[in-house]
């Protein structure tokens, strides 16, 4: 279905949603909105990407915590964390591309020999890369890259996303070198947020929220929830960003957290959840919105809905600086099991944790889960999404990101104000 060629008028003002089929009630009069197709033009032209001098940033930050930790060198493999230092997205095949930052001096690259000219391409000509032949071992020449940075025994650290088979092939050829993990350095650097990735994602966060208003705007009875999905997907795309997912759940699916795969198609009265998100400069989005279909809630419809909006506030309302991760989980987990749900994960009630970090990655860590007792600080960007949820019945999901700043936690976008105004 391409909606973008269809003439309906009236369904979405930016800031609010028409009726269109629907209960939803609109924050503008019908003759107040406009077109929603003029909305629909490339709003990333005017983004930053992530500069050079903030890479180098991250690098000499890593240093610093490779030689708190006493690490002598650290390995990426293709993946998030070798773009969030290097800017290089390469795919992640059985030929091994990989990244080593030494504890001082300068980065060198390991790649396949027939891939060097396009390597240099990306990195310059002054960089420092060991290419490897079809028939050598590409671990062979990790070695000669570290021996060349003085680096001739200790603890080497690996990436998180570095494959089985690249650490056991290291392991192998340099038995000299303690393999341990990045994690102390990779991860730290990466969950604080500079203000520079906080503005991608804040424009991710807004593509997305506009892209979510869309779909609900033109839902119809008998729609399938691919239909749906298909509908966020292009706005996404439209808009000018990477689509990433948008789950969209109908009825008594939306009490499964992540989806069915029997066929949905709506009705009347139905509840509608959509978890949505995208990608703007590498870094991500996601909100989750649940609504009523075609008619006003019912009474039990709009007492969880209720209890799910208090929640979310409870969690907010926790998240301090200073304060441990796992308090943004009993703060929300609290207000639904004294509403007497759960107790912990059981159901109906919160089956998952509250809240994920999100960055590059739509989860990364700083999850708000019960036993994390890292203490929130600046730069810090999470969800806070405690669904309820009733087998049989429904469930009900809000799902907004903050971002932490010196003054506490900050929305990426305004939660629902009510059942029938999903956005502020």
């Amino acid at each position: 279905m391409n909606f973008k060629r269809r003439n309906f008028l009236n369904l979405l003002a930016i800031g609010g949603v028409a009726a269109a089929g629907n209960s939803l009630v609109s924050c503008k009069t019908a003759s107040e909105n406009t077109d929603w197709e003029a909305g629909l033009i490339d709003q990333t032209k005017d983004i930053k990407p992530i500069d050079a001098a903030e890479r180098a940033n991250r690098i000499a930050k890593a240093q610093q915590l490779m030689a708190a930790y006493g690490i002598e060198a650290i390995l990426l493999d293709a993946g998030t964390s070798m773009v969030y230092f290097t800017g290089i997205y390469w795919w992640p095949s059985e030929r091994s591309m990989l990244a080593i930052i030494p504890k001082t001096g300068s980065l060198s690259f390991i790649c396949p020999a027939f891939e060097e000219d396009r390597m240099r391409e990306m990195t310059g000509k002054e960089t420092k890369i060991y290419p490897w032949q079809e028939d050598e071992s590409p671990y062979i020449k990790v070695t000669e890259a570290l021996n060349s940075s003085d680096i001739n025994s200790g603890k080497i650290g690996l990436e998180e996303q570095v494959r089985f088979f690249i650490f056991d092939g290291i392991r192998k050829i340099a038995p000299q070198f303690n393999l341990v993990a990045a994690d102390p350095v990779t991860i730290t650097c990466r969950l604080i947020k500079s203000p520079a990735e906080i503005a991608l994602m804040q424009r991710a966060f807004d593509i997305t929220q506009k892209a979510i208003l869309i779909a609900i705007s033109q839902l119809k009875a008998g729609m399938d929830a691919r239909e749906a999905s298909s509908i966020v997907k292009e706005a996404h795309e439209l808009m000018g960003a990477e689509h990433d997912f948008a789950l969209v759940l109908f009825g008594k699916a939306s009490a499964l957290p992540h989806g069915t795969r029997k066929p949905q198609l709506l009705k009347k009265g139905d509840v509608v959840l959509m978890d949505c998100g995208c990608k703007v400069g590498g870094y991500s989005s996601d909100i989750t919105r649940t609504v009523i279909y075609g008619a006003p809630p019912t009474e039990r419809q709009q007492e969880i809905w209720d209890l799910e909006q208090k929640s979310q506030l409870a969690g907010f309302e926790a998240a301090q600086l200073g304060v441990a991760c796992e308090m943004v989980d009993f703060a929300s987990r609290k207000v639904i099991t004294d509403a007497g749900f759960g107790p912990e994960y059981q159901l109906p009630g919160l089956p998952h944790r509250t809240g994920h970090g999100i960055g590059m990655d739509g989860h990364e860590w700083g999850n708000m889960v019960k036993g994390n007792k890292l203490l929130l600080e600046p730069g810090m960007c999470f969800s806070i999404e405690p669904t309820i949820a009733i087998p049989g019945e429904f469930g009900i999901r809000m799902e907004d990101c903050v971002y932490m700043t010196e003054s506490g936690p900050k929305w990426f976008n305004t939660p629902a104000i009510s059942i029938d105004k999903p956005f502020a």
